[in-house]
């Protein structure tokens, strides 16, 4: 015997389905939509993972969320208010378990108090929820200050169901405040009984030096050890330490399991999924002392504000590694024997790329067959204030390191050579790369001009549309000029024809040299006197030019 109810989302999903409620447990599928012939696959709890239950007000209605061993928390929503009595007689009669009745607190205060429950973070206010977060839907948490945790949402591992609307990406909480001595002292003496310590290692708290340790920093471990983010599920398989970042900057320790990898940075720690990295590349710096490994990771690892869809590993091309892979005969020869080695011994580089691409299954893109002027695999140019260097590879242009920027030539319209001319004063020129689909364009300027013709080749073999602003400007000059050429025998008039002037007047000619006259009139036989005379002339001269001018 066994009770059904329709019209149930399980854990916010986007169709809702079928609930059945039996001894042997809790099921619910979702309904089928019409003309699909896709078959779901339906949710099975059993009885013996339910601990508790509760009863509160949901987004489609009202909501029972079901608290289980290891299972999480799972959200049941759409109920009516009238299903609650029905409801809570069947989990009596088939689970021995109470529906409580939990009040959410709608005041609408962001502040309040946090509580780790067993499967959730809650936050309270005025001893009522707020709101929950299920651990299982947290990917990451940091200290971003002193008093400051972000609560980073897990974008990959998605539910098979589709999710509807937005979805909270990142959470952060101001703790303020220092724990007390007593608090610590606390703290370490349970730290020391899970420990199992002797009697005769025990010390106790009172004759230590109690640290000073801010409530945010507490809870940051607490989060930590509940949501299993530094837990992992397995044994580590291999393991490499201090390895340097170019993107996000810094060294951490690269922990590798069967189905994910984790960062780990002083500041920073960082859960990646294999199924995240999309792509892999493996190119040669031009200095030809380092090596870069850089993956292309989707959703991408965000610090604070800033995302980061491409993680930069630097090695240097001549230092050399051995490992050996933590696995078990059986379980390698199943599972791992076709995609890695047991053991490897040969260049840093060398050894994480070929792990890397047995454990995600992505192929490694190397540096093709475009070289240089200087026989190089990369171009030296910038990105507005940026310098970095341009790889031409057989299906993309990327340009690390920062910012790394991935263009595809599947998505690339047009390439737009501009400021390219044989003049001294030239010594360089600039490469836009313009997208499709109004994806805009991207600019990489104080490019050699040597590589100019070298660069444009090697893209016209790869099929893409390249345009030379300079030549055509140079072709549309010329073109012009052989037009002048042609037309040399037209009458453009003579600069010895006198054109007549509309302003010019026959009458005011004479006036005008009368005027002159009368203004210069002197002895002009005294300018080839002596310096004196000259003088004395003029000054007696001046008087007599006034009056006759009046």
């Amino acid at each position: 015997m066994s009770t059904e109810y329709e019209r149930i989302y399980l854990n916010q999903s986007k169709l809702p389905g079928r609930m059945r409620l039996a001894e042997s447990g809790l099921g619910w599928k979702a309904q089928t939509l019409p003309g699909s012939t896709a078959k779901t696959s339906p949710f099975l709890l059993p009885t013996e993972e339910i601990v508790t239950t509760s009863w509160s007000r949901g987004s489609r209605g009202y909501e029972v969320c079901i608290d289980t061993k290891n299972r999480g928390v799972v959200m049941l929503d759409g109920f009516d208010k009238e299903d609650f009595a029905s409801l809570k007689k069947e989990l009596e009669k088939f689970f021995d378990i109470q529906l409580e009745q939990r009040e959410h607190s709608l005041r609408g205060w962001n502040w309040g108090k946090t509580q780790l429950a067993r499967n959730e973070l809650v936050f309270n206010v005025s001893n009522k929820p707020a709101f929950e977060i299920p651990y299982s839907q947290i990917a990451n948490t940091n200290m971003t200050g002193k008093n400051e945790v972000s609560v980073e949402m897990d974008l990959v591992d998605r539910a098979k169901i589709e999710k509807a609307g937005d979805e909270l990406v990142e959470l952060k909480l101001f703790i303020p405040g220092n724990m007390e001595k007593d608090e610590v002292e606390e703290i370490n003496k349970k730290e020391e009984e899970e420990q199992n310590k002797t009697d005769n290692a025990f010390t106790t708290t009172s004759d230590k030096i109690v640290p000073l340790r801010t409530k945010a920093l507490y809870f940051y471990d607490e989060l930590k050890e509940k949501a299993d983010l530094g837990q992992v599920v397995g044994e580590m398989i291999v393991s490499f330490g201090e390895v340097l970042f170019l993107t996000p900057r810094g060294r951490y320790d690269i922990d590798m399991y069967d189905s994910f990898l984790r960062l780990r940075g002083k500041m920073y720690d960082y859960k990646v999924q294999y199924k995240q990295i999309q792509r892999i590349f493996s190119l040669p710096k031009v200095d030809g002392l380092h090596q870069l490994l850089i993956l292309q990771v989707d959703p991408p690892l965000r610090q604070g504000q800033t995302k980061y869809s491409f993680l930069t590993l630097q090695f240097d091309s001549q230092e050399e590694i051995e490992v050996e892979l933590n696995l078990e005969d059986d379980e390698y020869e199943k599972k791992w024997k076709s995609r890695l080695n047991k053991t490897y011994s040969n260049y840093t580089y060398m050894v994480l790329t070929s792990i890397f691409k047995g454990f995600t299954d992505r192929r490694v893109v190397v540096p093709g067959s475009f070289l240089t002027k200087d026989s190089d695999v990369a171009i030296s140019c910038s990105v507005k204030a940026n310098e970095g260097h341009l790889y031409p590879l057989d299906k993309c242009l990327i340009f690390v390191t920062k910012p790394t920027i991935l263009l595809p030539f599947s998505d690339v319209h047009e390439i737009v050579f501009s400021r390219v001319d044989t003049a001294v004063t030239h010594k360089t020129f600039d490469m836009e790369v313009i997208l499709k689909y109004g994806g805009g364009s991207h600019t990489f300027g104080n490019i050699d001009r040597k590589e100019q013709s070298a660069l444009e080749t090697f893209l016209k073999t790869r099929n893409l549309r390249v345009r030379n602003d300079e030549k055509i400007a140079q072709e549309m000059m010329a073109a012009a000029l052989a037009d002048d050429d042609e037309d040399g025998d037209l009458d453009l008039g003579s600069a010895d024809e006198e054109s007549p002037d509309e302003d010019f007047k026959p009458g005011d000619e004479n006036q005008d040299d009368e005027d002159i006259a009368e203004e210069y009139q002197s002895d002009v036989s005294a300018s080839d006197g002596d310096g004196g005379e000259d003088d004395e002339d003029m000054e007696e001269g001046e008087p007599e030019r006034k009056k006759h001018k009046n």
